[in-house]
């Protein structure tokens, strides 16, 4: 089976969908920034107070192309991955690449509870996800396939990927 990867904003279910995903296909999952943090000894939110979101996206970069190089996975990616197209056409090389997608306020609920978020350390998250959604808006539009996640639970959206993506991933 080829690879699918999950780029989104964060708060769109990358992980949660991932993890159902690929028990559902029997396939690997990998979560980059878990992988990152493992690698690092320290989490996303350190790693970019410490050494910068420059240094974080050449190790996220570095992850892309490790993770691409075998089949039979499910990869969740950071939200800021799409920020390089680079990481794009290496996914896609390897499998297939979908983009999960939700409101801001959809985000914001989701997210509410987690304050390892580096880039959204502000007082006014929603106003903040608006802002970033629009600066990235591009670098989705590229993306072949999108769901959006709002209103659907996490086993559902998994389903709707399936659908979608299911010709494109078989081994040929």
């Amino acid at each position: 089976m080829k690879n699918i990867a999950l780029v989104g904003f964060m708060g769109t279910g990358k992980s949660t969908v991932g993890r159902i995903l690929a028990e559902r296909l029997g396939a690997e999952f990998i979560d980059l920034d878990e992988l990152i943090e493992r690698e690092e000894g320290i989490s996303v939110k350190e790693i970019f107070f410490t050494k910068g979101e420059l240094y974080f996206r050449q190790l996220e970069h570095r992850m892309v192309h490790e993770v691409s190089q075998a089949g039979n996975r499910v990869i969740s990616c950071g939200g800021g991955v799409v920020l390089d197209e680079t990481n794009i056409q290496c996914l896609k090389q390897a499998g297939v690449v979908v983009c999960l997608q939700a409101t801001v306020e959809d985000i914001v609920n989701r997210i509410r509870i987690n304050v390892d978020r580096p880039l959204l350390n502000v007082k006014d998250k929603a106003e903040r996800i608006q802002k970033l959604l629009e600066e990235r808006q591009p670098c989705y539009d590229r993306i072949d396939f999108k769901i959006n996640t709002s209103g659907i639970d996490p086993r559902g959206v998994a389903e709707l990927i399936l659908k979608l993506v299911r010709d494109e991933i078989e081994d040929k």
